[in-house]
């Protein structure tokens, strides 16, 4: 049986960007969790990370990455970022991540977050690198 050609055209632009995707080219570059504490300093004023960390203005980002959002006790979220949490069941992977660092707003319109955003993609790299050694309960 032959297949219409449309059929054979969207199977063929979905077999191309399946292997896009998986091109190393393509993938996130890791991050550089040393030059990461460096850029972490712009989030200081707002977030803590270690084993001593309390809540300020953003909660807590131990074991942010790979964790679901608004997920740590003692802080209120945003509305926007719960329902995100709850309806999407929204996980901060490196990519989810990466998209909310270049421009909060932008990635959930109603988040708390005033932070502009990290324009530069190494920056954003190294400071999930950084985020990543920080387990949930603290230390690294």
């Amino acid at each position: 049986m032959r297949t219409p050609v449309a059929s054979r055209r969207s199977l063929s632009l979905f077999a191309l960007s399946f292997l896009w995707a998986l091109h190393p080219a393509n993938a996130l570059e890791p991050g550089d969790p040393v030059k990461g504490e460096k850029v972490f300093r712009k989030c200081k004023a707002c977030h803590a990370v270690g084993v001593d960390a309390a809540v300020k203005t953003g909660p807590v980002l131990n074991g942010v990455v790979g964790g679901a959002a608004a997920n740590q006790a003692g802080f209120k979220y945003s509305k926007a970022l719960r329902e995100a949490a709850d309806q999407d069941q929204l996980v901060w992977t490196v990519e989810n991540l990466d998209v909310f660092l270049t421009k909060p707003k932008k990635f959930l319109p109603g988040t708390k977050m005033s932070f502009a955003g990290l324009r530069k993609d190494k920056d954003r790299q190294d400071i999930v690198a950084y985020l990543a050694t920080f387990e949930e309960e603290g230390g690294n």
